[in-house]
């Protein structure tokens, strides 16, 4: 009676990996959130337990945010400096900590939340220096073979005469 039903959509994964807690259900949780009816069952969600066949929201919302990152992180710091500061050496040089991570993950959410549209893409995002090689004719690739097999076969002389 003049309320407003939610958009409703399927969701067609392609060829994405279908398994327990892939990407594919964080995107499916976030557009269900949104506000889309899709529907699903929450049993690939992380955070699903098959044993007691219940769904933890905390474990799904701990991957969210990044937590499993920020757990490995201080893992690795105590176990591993060197591996750390190789792993992470852009949240180092960008000065965020594993107690950061949370925190950075709601910031670009409350960003996204105030402005959706899609920032504009940089020109330069790809090597462009990056170029096949031309296309050559019959008689250029048997001129090729052949000075091929004269440089193999002055190597094989030259290794001769050494021995």
């Amino acid at each position: 009676d003049g309320e407003k039903r939610p958009f409703r959509a399927n969701l067609d994964v392609g060829l994405a990996p279908t398994t327990h807690g892939a990407r594919i259900w964080g995107a499916l949780k976030g557009a269900s959130d949104g506000g889309l009816a899709i529907p699903h069952n929450p049993k690939k969600f992380p955070g699903y337990n098959v044993e007691d066949k219940a769904y933890d929201a905390s474990v799904h919302r701990d991957r969210i945010f990044g937590q499993h990152i920020a757990a490995y992180m201080t893992k690795l710091e105590e176990e591993d400096a060197d591996a750390y500061k190789v792993m992470f050496a852009d949240y180092i040089k960008a000065g965020v900590g594993a107690d950061d991570i949370e925190g950075m993950y709601e910031a670009v959410h409350a960003a996204i939340r105030a402005d959706p549209t899609a920032a504009p893409k940089s020109e330069s995002a790809h090597d462009k220096t990056f170029q096949n090689r031309a296309k050559i004719n019959l008689k250029q690739r048997k001129n090729r073979i052949k000075q091929k097999k004269l440089a193999r076969w002055a190597a094989l002389a030259r290794q001769a005469a050494d021995e």
